[in-house]
């Protein structure tokens, strides 16, 4: 009777223990609601590592969405764009320290920046770090049309849940590209 009692908790415990998502997924937990990534670590294993990495360390705890790119040239009911986030305006000194990682391309990974993609922000190859954004529609000149090199960002995820709290984000107030009052980040962690 020990025996099959045992067993029976071996069965619930595996049972509980099972991954939730056959990818790593991570829950964004923002002032404005929570948005839920899947991330890509067979097509884009180096900057999806990375992330996690930021991630699992709690770089992103009281982080913030700050910069915003609007096309103010479409209805307000499909707007387009991207939100930009991580540490750069509430932890820059942390930011410096962490250093730039080798750039997948989308020509490499066969990613897209499709309405949904998480990207890392970075300003030449190997800069990236902590700093990403999420496209608000298709932003495919992101791929490839860089004026310096041509590379594009480097895409690693897709939002599965909350694009309509990425979006809500998108329409506060800003001063040029930034919010007026940055979208605080409260977590992100993986699910």
């Amino acid at each position: 009777m020990k025996k099959q009692w045992f067993i029976l908790l071996v069965i619930v415990l595996c049972s509980c223990s099972q991954k939730k998502y056959d990818t790593p997924h991570v829950l964004i937990n923002t002032s404005y609601g929570e948005v839920i990534v899947e991330l890509f670590p067979d097509k884009a294993p180096i900057t999806t590592a990375a992330f996690l990495l930021y991630v699992d360390s709690g770089y992103y705890k009281n982080s913030s969405f700050y910069r915003v790119l609007s096309n103010e040239n479409v209805p307000a009911d499909f707007n387009t764009g991207l939100i930009q986030g991580g540490l750069f305006t509430t932890n820059p000194a942390l930011l410096n320290r962490i250093p730039g990682i080798a750039h997948e391309t989308t020509s490499t990974t066969h990613l897209s920046h499709t309405n949904g993609t998480i990207s890392l922000a970075r300003t030449s190859p190997g800069t990236a770090s902590t700093e990403f954004f999420i496209c608000i529609g298709d932003q495919t000149q992101f791929d490839s049309n860089r004026a310096q090199d041509s590379l594009g960002f480097a895409a690693f995820g897709h939002v599965v849940e909350g694009m309509d709290v990425v979006r809500r984000i998108q329409n506060n107030p800003v001063r040029g590209e930034n919010f007026t009052v940055p979208i605080r980040i409260e977590s992100i962690r993986r699910l």
